[in-house]
C-alpha cells in the first residue's frame, strides 16, 4: 500500500494589516530588527505603488518553530520565524506604520511616501513635495486612527481649490484600502530540516538568492525570547559592525540603552578603541568559531536544530536541551568577543608572518585557526 507524505508547507492569504498585526504583536519573528534596511526609498515607492494599482508583491515564507516540549509536559508553540519577505514587512511598516528604520550607516531614518491623488503617482518625499499643495506629504497619516479621514480630504480639496471632492475621497480610500489587500504566505512546517528549508527557499524566491545556515541560526536565536537569544542576536550583530567601525559604540550607548547595561555591552566595549583590520568576523564567522569550539560540530544546521531543543536520538524536542545548547553557544560567544583572547589570537597571525588581510586567502582560514 503507498503511504501518501504529509504536505510539509501550507499556503495562506492573510491581510496586509493582519500581517503588520502579528508583527506588532509579535506572532511572527523578524530577525534582528537592528540589521540595516537594505532597500532603497524608491523600491518602498514601488512597493506601495504596486499595492495601489493591485499587482502581487510576492510571498512571505515563514518557518514554524517547533514545538519544544517543557519540564512540566506541556508543549510551547514556537512563533513563526520569517525567513523571506523581511523587506517588504520592513518597508509596509516604515510607509505605512510610520515606523523608523535602520539603514545602511546604522541611523534611524524615517521613510516617508508621498501621494498625488490627482496624478495617482507616489514619490519618495522631499522638499519640493514639501511646497506642493497636490501632495500628501506622507501617507502614514491615512492609516492614523487619531486622524479624521474626511478631514483630510476636505483639506486636500480646500488647499487645491477642488469643487468635487468625491473623486479625491476615492483616491485616498482607494489608498487607505490597501491594507485590505492580501498577501500570499507560505508557512513551512517545524519539522523540516534546514538543508531542505534552504532548497525549498531556493526554489521558491524569484531571485535565486540563498540564505546561509547562519542566517537561519540567527534568525532562530532572534526568535527565542525564553532563552534570551533576541539579546544575545545583538550581541553578534553588535560585535561585528564594532569590530569594523569603531565610532558605532556611541550609537549603541546613546540609542540602545537596554542593551547597554549588558554585560555583553561592557565585554566588547574594548572595541571603541580598536582599528585592526586584519581579523574582521561577521556573524557567519563569530557563530561558526563559537559553535565548533563548544558543540564539536561542523554543520551550522546542527547548531538550528539543537536551539530548538531537538534530541537527536529520540527525534522530539525538549525544553531543556534548547536551555543547555544556549548557554552553551553564548560560553562560546563571551569566548570569541573576550579582548584578551581576540588579541593574543592577532598576535600570533601576525608571528606567523601575515601582517595583512591581504595576504589571507580565506576568512575561513581565520576561523578554522
Amino acid at each position: 500500500m503507498r503511504t501518501v507524505e504529509t504536505q510539509k508547507y501550507s499556503v495562506q492569504q492573510p491581510l496586509i494589516e493582519t500581517v503588520l498585526a502579528w508583527i506588532k504583536n509579535n506572532d511572527i519573528a523578524i530577525p534582528e530588527i537592528q540589521r540595516p534596511f537594505v532597500w532603497d526609498a524608491s523600491k518602498v515607492r514601488d512597493l506601495i505603488d504596486s499595492l495601489y494599482n493591485g499587482y502581487p508583491i510576492g510571498y512571505l515564507i515563514t518557518w514554524k518553530n517547533p514545538d519544544v516540549r517543557l519540564k512540566d509536559g506541556k508543549v510551547a508553540e514556537g512563533k513563526k520565524v520569517l525567513i523571506d519577505g523581511q523587506q517588504r514587512v520592513t518597508a509596509l511598516t516604515a510607509a505605512i506604520v510610520g515606523e523608523q528604520v535602520i539603514n545602511k550607516d546604522y541611523k534611524r531614518v524615517r521613510i516617508k511616501i508621498s501621494f498625488n491623488p490627482l496624478e495617482d503617482k507616489f514619490e519618495v518625499f522631499n522638499t519640493a513635495i514639501a511646497k506642493d499643495n497636490n501632495w500628501i506629504a506622507d501617507i502614514s497619516i491615512l492609516f492614523r486612527p487619531e486622524y479624521s479621514f474626511l478631514n483630510i480630504v476636505n483639506e486636500y480639496c480646500e488647499k487645491n481649490s477642488i469643487q468635487n471632492p468625491d473623486i479625491i475621497f476615492e483616491k485616498l480610500d482607494k489608498l487607505k484600502k490597501i491594507t485590505q489587500r492580501q498577501i500570499g504566505l507560505i508557512e513551512l512546517s517545524g519539522d523540516l530540516d534546514i538543508e531542505i528549508v534552504t532548497e525549498i527557499f531556493i526554489r521558491i524566491n524569484s531571485q535565486g538568492v540563498v540564505l546561509s545556515q547562519a542566517d537561519f541560526a540567527m534568525s532562530k536565536i532572534a526568535s527565542d525570547e525564553r532563552n534570551n537569544g533576541h539579546i544575545l542576536r545583538k550581541c553578534i550583530d553588535y560585535f561585528c559592525h564594532l569590530a569594523v567601525a569603531p565610532d558605532f559604540y556611541d550609537f549603541i550607548r546613546d540609542n540602545d540603552r537596554e542593551f547597554a547595561k549588558t554585560d555583553y555591552f561592557q565585554k566588547m566595549s574594548w572595541l571603541k578603541n580598536e582599528n585592526d583590520d586584519l581579523y574582521d568576523p561577521d556573524y557567519s564567522d563569530l557563530l561558526r568559531v563559537s559553535f565548533t569550539s563548544e558543540f564539536n560540530r561542523g554543520k551550522l544546521a546542527d547548531l538550528v536544530s539543537l536551539l530548538s531543543g531537538r534530541n537527536f536520538e529520540k527525534k522530539t524536542f525538549e525544553d531543556e536541551i534548547a536551555k543547555q545548547s544556549f548557554e552553551k553557544l553564548e560560553k562560546g560567544i563571551l569566548n570569541f568577543i573576550n579582548e584578551t583572547n581576540f588579541k593574543r589570537f592577532l598576535m600570533i597571525i601576525r608571528s606567523a608572518g601575515f601582517i595583512s588581510s591581504a595576504l589571507i586567502r580565506s576568512q575561513n582560514t581565520l576561523n578554522f585557526a
